[in-house]
């Protein structure tokens, strides 16, 4: 059996240190270096990753609390809920199709205001670190005790504690465990994680094998994403909002997963001139070190 952690959240004097916000921060970080040093490597300015995550993150964060508040919202909505609870990020809750739409967006914002258009390179360049940093993001759920599986006896079960806090009392996400045992689950999260992480590494091997570009890689990640993802949503059995009998996150995965890989097939074959990765000062000026690598690189 696999045991969860005591406690998500340890309190460090008036500041709480949350376990699900230090792993999606982790995994923001191993993005945005890893598709820094990807970009760099197909021919983009060095810098151009970072300057365009302080858009990419913002408008991905705000994109997937707000699909999660719109699937889920009867926790935040209704008799006995409170609506100022779908502010509080930090106690989990994003969704990945919302962070990702409106994280493109923001990327959109940033690559224009350096004076880049190649987004799809962009998406290519950064698509293994982000399905990688989501996998990071799984175990900020493990902390929380939040979106696990049925019920199962299988060796590598998580068991699920019976947490106290001694302002909100009894609950499975919120205070420290009592050592007491409610139940053993399917660990989707770690399901989810080792998906991501064999994602990540096929994206890496397909790119070099087939030199993917104008966003194919990027739609590739989005349908191996989907493809797991819909199965393991077929092991979740926590409370979630349903279409024609299935759980919205199963059905939208499907959706996803087909437009994808359209646009796969559709897409423009082959990759980008470094060139086109460049804004065009930086092709018409500058110093030798800003100037494009070469082609093969």
């Amino acid at each position: 059996m696999i045991p969860s952690p005591p406690q998500g959240v340890w309190e460090l004097g008036p500041f709480p240190l949350r376990a699900y916000a230090l792993w999606i921060i982790l995994g923001i970080v191993v993005a945005i270096w890893w598709g820094e040093k990807r970009w760099v490597a197909r021919g983009g300015r060095e810098g151009v990753v970072l300057d365009t995550a302080l858009w990419a993150v913002p408008f991905g964060l705000v994109g997937g609390r707000l699909y999660h508040v719109a699937t889920d919202w009867y926790r935040y909505f209704g008799e006995g809920r409170n609506p100022v609870d779908a502010l509080k990020i930090w106690d989990g809750g994003l969704g990945i199709w919302g962070a990702v739409a409106l994280g493109a967006v923001g990327a959109y914002i940033g690559l224009r205001q350096q004076g880049i258009r190649a987004i799809g390179a962009f998406g290519d360049a950064v698509a293994p670190g982000i399905v990688l940093a989501q996998g990071i993001g799984r175990l900020g759920n493990y902390f929380n005790q939040e979106l696990y599986g049925r019920e199962t006896d299988v060796p590598w079960a998580l068991e699920i504690y019976q947490r106290y806090d001694e302002t909100y009392g009894y609950s499975e996400t919120i205070g420290r465990s009592t050592g007491q045992v409610l139940a053993t689950v399917h660990p989707t999260f770690l399901y989810e994680l080792l998906w991501n992480v064999l994602v990540a590494v096929a994206l890496v091997v397909i790119d070099r094998r087939f030199r993917l570009g104008h966003g194919r890689l990027f739609a590739l990640y989005v349908a191996l994403y989907c493809f797991g993802r819909f199965w393991v949503e077929l092991l979740r059995a926590d409370a979630a909002t349903e279409i024609l009998g299935l759980r919205i996150n199963t059905v939208v995965s499907v959706v996803v997963m087909v437009a994808a890989l359209i646009y796969v097939w559709r897409a423009r074959r082959g990759r980008e001139d470094p060139s086109d990765l460049r804004a065009p000062e930086d092709l018409t000026g500058g110093s030798p070190e800003d100037a494009p690598p070469l082609a093969g690189r």
